[in-house]
């Protein structure tokens, strides 16, 4: 069996890894158009910041390791041509310019993503940068160091993670965002206001609700960037505005959301019999809306090109879907989300309540004792859970990983009222804060259900 991978990062190598182990006898071409694989994209930050000393540990697996296993790495090549009727590709080697042609039987598609680079007058200067990959990562390192005003563009996790290292680095720092909120994908206004509060209170200036227009430079070298309603000094940019499917070469090909993002079953089969995808390139089940959705996640991406390889021969193993459970730490606020914020799903026309909490995680006895605040979003006519989030000084993120759980098995705020979760004093309370916040939003339920009863009588 000749199976062909075209990418090699998170879902790639997970397939890869796996096949080795499963289909022994499987001869693997991979195509790469980098000289490297698994690359963690999500500590680009950590690197910037120094957080993380020696660049291997982003990567957790190797060329080298997998040529050991009898694997074809053709890397630095660009796949230019694929045809899945007749399961042939072409691929350009970007060393020798030479292009060959290859056959498979088994095709899986881990192109992944690319950032999303609007047509920007001035994006050609020197020092706007994009922020992806290996080499991105040592170019912002490298260009930052004499660099004095640094903006970053995009106020999502790696914008927010950029501008808090940057910061701790020195810099003078400009966010700017077209959203009047950072994260604003991601966590309701409850969550992101102390974010906010505590970027400015370090300095940073929270450009937000302004759209970038232009960069200016001069010799050739970014000097400024305008926007609808004000300019910025500049000697770095990085542009963090968010990720497209890498896929225009199966346009036509596959199914696709309008996005381009490839369309999946289960079984991470594509609707060409044969070929298979997996992450950043690929429309995953969202739970909370069940519907396909875009999630760049690498937790989506290794999930996936592990499914891939154990439903490569025949179907054996489904995804159970994706609630896009993730966490962040800025500064002194630990923070998390899984499913929908509640903005997210009024905007998808569900209809909805949501419940806030803050409190202390331990009884009052206890002599030292954090806030914290969470938040459940769910179906007012299910009261199915579609949403949480938590921030705190205290790390009590894994509690995403428990409601992403319940998200996944269409638990109630009924149920997660009524689970049973240890007391103990050292770390929590008789009814543990998830409890609590689901038994907020029942009361809320029984308060609206008396006060129709009475408008009706």
């Amino acid at each position: 069996m000749k199976i062909a991978v075209i990418g090699c990062t998170h879902a790639g190598t997970a397939a890869i890894t796996n096949i080795l182990s499963m289909y022994p006898e499987a001869e693997i071409d991979v195509f790469e158009k980098n000289d490297n694989v698994s690359f963690l994209s999500c500590g680009i930050a950590l690197y910037v910041g120094g957080v993380v000393k020696d660049s291997d540990g982003l990567f957790y697996a190797s060329v080298e390791g997998f040529e050991e296993q009898g694997v074809r790495m053709h890397m630095e090549h660009v796949v230019t041509d694929c045809d899945t009727n007749n399961k042939t590709l072409a691929a350009k080697n970007l060393k020798t310019s030479e292009t060959k042609k290859y056959q498979y039987d088994k095709l899986i598609i881990t192109s992944g993503s690319w950032p999303v680079t609007p047509p920007i007058p001035g994006s050609d200067l020197e020092n706007v940068q994009l922020c992806k990959n290996f080499h991105h990562a040592n170019e912002i390192i490298e260009r930052s160091q004499a660099a004095k005003n640094i903006v970053v563009v995009g106020a999502g996790y790696i914008g927010i993670e950029l501008v808090e290292a940057f910061e701790q680095a020195g810099k003078q720092v400009t966010l700017i965002d077209s959203e009047s909120r950072i994260l604003n994908r991601y966590l309701d206004e409850e969550f992101t206001s102390p974010i906010e509060k505590t970027l400015a209170e370090k300095g940073v200036s929270l450009a937000l609700d302004q759209t970038v227009s232009s960069f200016q430079g001069k010799d050739g070298k970014v000097s400024q960037v305008i926007t609808d309603e004000s300019s910025y000094d500049a000697d770095l940019v990085i542009m963090c505005i968010g990720f497209r499917p890498n896929t225009a070469l199966f346009t036509g090909q596959v199914d696709m959301l309008d996005n381009g993002a490839i369309i999946v079953d289960e079984y991470m089969q594509t609707s060409k019999k044969d070929v298979f995808a997996a992450g950043d390139c690929c429309a995953v089940a969202y739970n909370p809306t069940e519907k396909p959705a875009y999630v760049p996640l690498a937790t989506n991406a290794v999930r996936m090109g592990t499914l891939a390889a154990y439903n490569l021969v025949m179907p054996r193993l489904a995804h159970q879907g994706t609630q896009g459970t993730s966490g962040l730490k800025i500064h002194q606020h630990n923070l998390a989300a899984t499913g929908l914020t509640e903005t997210a799903a009024a905007a998808a026309g569900l209809r909805l309540g949501s419940a806030l909490l803050e409190d202390t995680y331990r009884p009052e006895f206890m002599p030292e004792n954090t806030m914290l605040r969470l938040k459940v979003v769910y179906e007012m006519d299910t009261h199915r859970i579609v949403g949480a989030q938590v921030i705190s000084e205290g790390d009590f993120t894994q509690a995403m990983n428990t409601l992403s759980v319940a998200i996944q098995n269409k638990m109630t705020i009924e149920q997660m009222a009524m689970t049973d979760f240890f007391f103990q004093p050292h770390y929590n309370k008789p009814w543990n804060y998830l409890n609590q916040v689901c038994i907020k939003a029942m009361k809320q339920i029984e308060e609206k259900q008396i006060g129709q009863q009475k408008a009706v009588s």
